[in-house]
């Protein structure tokens, strides 16, 4: 895979993110681009700075792992970007193919195992769903479904969280907190394109997101990454529901053994809070539409169920 284009960036754009100070490096003076000379990166990956040049034009193809992993000690990345510069290099010489996980189906030809769908509705404290790394939702339980009402009620979203963060005016009132899952959002799709370079569903995404939203272009063409499956590992997050007002929820979130390139999450709140209010509330009124929606003889779809 010729993917030159996207090895110069992202190593353009880590290397301008480098002050000489973080270095251990004098500042000088007469600085006409931002973070550290290309000289000063391959003194400190101890390389020549022709062959640092020839790795930022993108000629990653057979380069060593010592030489990967000098590069990523000068340029300081972490582990999310440590492991985005391998899956770099091993698209650059084709030996993601044999290492990269099977291609990803589409949301609509990808169904839940019963055992899988049967897990998420056990889960009854709060929401819970499994999505893939392209951010569609693939399977959740009632109350993820309530909770998700505003992304299931627009077609358009596809039930896709960075379709809904970027395109959906809702999401500015869903999430107070929206810079930050922008950036979330953004820095998940770029990690799976380097993970998953072949996805062309994820290609068409990322196509549709930039040509639709500037929002989404400035954040792509940053280059930032987080690991696969983020948010993966713990953390609490805000929302604004619009039927139950302001939510502050934990999160877990784990990579599915089973399914290595999707990732389950869950939303607790704490014990005795209002949002642990909220969400009983929410699961009541989500009992209720189902409850509803049984003895309708209608099949027409309603906010909060997925399509």
């Amino acid at each position: 895979m010729d993917n030159r284009e996207e090895v110069r960036e992202f190593l353009t754009s880590r290397r301008a993110k480098i002050t000489p100070e973080q270095a251990g490096l004098p500042a000088g003076s007469r600085r006409r681009v931002p973070g550290l000379r290309r000289s000063e990166v391959a003194a400190l990956a101890d390389m020549s700075v022709e062959y640092y040049a020839k790795l930022e034009r993108g000629n990653l193809a057979g380069v060593s792992p010592a030489v990967l992993e000098a590069l990523a000690r000068a340029l300081r990345l972490d582990d999310a970007e440590r492991a985005h510069l391998l899956n770099l290099a091993q698209a650059a010489d084709g030996s993601d193919v044999l290492t990269r996980p099977r291609r990803r189906r589409s949301r609509d030809q990808w169904k839940p195992h019963r055992s899988l769908q049967w897990t998420l509705d056990a889960i009854t404290a709060g929401p819970a769903f499994v999505r893939n790394g392209r951010m569609d939702i693939l399977a959740a339980n009632p109350l993820a479904r309530a909770f998700y009402a505003d992304v299931y009620a627009t077609p358009g979203n596809q039930a896709n969280l960075a379709r809904f963060n970027f395109l959906d005016p809702a999401a500015r009132r869903f999430y107070p907190d929206w810079d930050l899952f922008a950036d979330v959002a953004v820095a998940i799709l770029r990690t799976e394109a380097g993970r998953n370079p072949h996805d062309k569903d994820l290609h068409d995404l990322v196509g549709e997101l930039c040509t639709r939203s500037d929002e989404f272009r400035t954040r792509w063409g940053a280059h930032n990454v987080r690991h696969h499956g983020t948010g993966t590992g713990t953390g609490t997050k805000r929302f604004h529901h619009q039927a139950v007002g302001d939510l502050t929820l934990a999160f877990e979130g784990l990579e599915m053994a089973a399914e290595p390139d999707l990732t389950l999450t869950i939303y607790t709140a704490e014990p005795g809070s209002p949002s642990e209010e909220g969400l009983r509330l929410l699961a009541s009124l989500a009992a209720t539409q189902e409850a509803d929606s049984a003895t309708e003889p209608s099949t027409t779809s309603r906010p909060g169920h997925a399509r």
